[in-house]
């Protein structure tokens, strides 16, 4: 977005000095917010919980919030965020509250603003890149079958749990696999 090291605190912008020891995954980082504008961290699922994606760069490159989808397949996850990506590329303006239909291959998602309290839990990259929150962050949820959302009381009880609800402060979570970390 700039190269004003005082408005911009990302490590494309401005070297800290310890760019030189910056791992391969931090290269790739910076090489791809260069050259498309931002990339996906995919965590793939283990046996600590289930998988996640997210971006990091569209704020830096769009002004837009970084995006997090959490419960599918990461090649999935990073399909999607990266059609929401070039939709923010594009000049959409993406907030909380919002749905878009065209992302989640026949159904909607929604977007939810992330609480800064849960980004040291899993936007370590961002944070390494950023240098420090905050950075906007956008949850993007998607629904089950019938179209429901995990929030939703009519949602299965598998889905209510297929996602977090990082929009809630950590200590009002429901506890289970996202907050196992805390």
């Amino acid at each position: 977005m700039t190269d004003d090291p005082f408005r911009c605190r990302c490590v494309l912008c401005h070297d800290y000095g310890d760019r030189d020891e910056a791992d391969r995954l931090g290269l790739t980082i910076i090489e791809n917010v260069r050259q498309h504008g931002w990339h996906v961290v995919m965590v793939p699922e283990d046996e600590i919980g289930p998988g996640f994606a997210y971006t990091i760069g569209l704020s830096h490159t769009h002004g837009a919030p970084e995006l997090a989808m959490f419960g599918l397949d990461v090649h999935a996850m990073h399909r999607m965020l990266n059609r929401l990506g070039a939709k923010s590329a594009a000049g959409t303006v993406l907030t909380e509250g919002q749905r878009h239909p065209d992302v989640a291959d026949g159904h909607q998602v929604a977007l939810r603003q992330v609480d800064l309290r849960w980004y040291r839990t899993f936007f370590g990259q961002a944070i390494g890149f950023y240098r420090r929150p905050p950075f906007p962050v956008l949850q993007v949820a998607w629904p089950d079958v019938d179209d429901r959302f995990h929030w939703e009381e009519q949602a299965e009880e598998g889905h209510r749990e297929s996602q977090p609800q990082l929009w809630l402060p950590p200590s009002e979570h429901p506890v289970g696999t996202w907050t196992a970390e805390l």
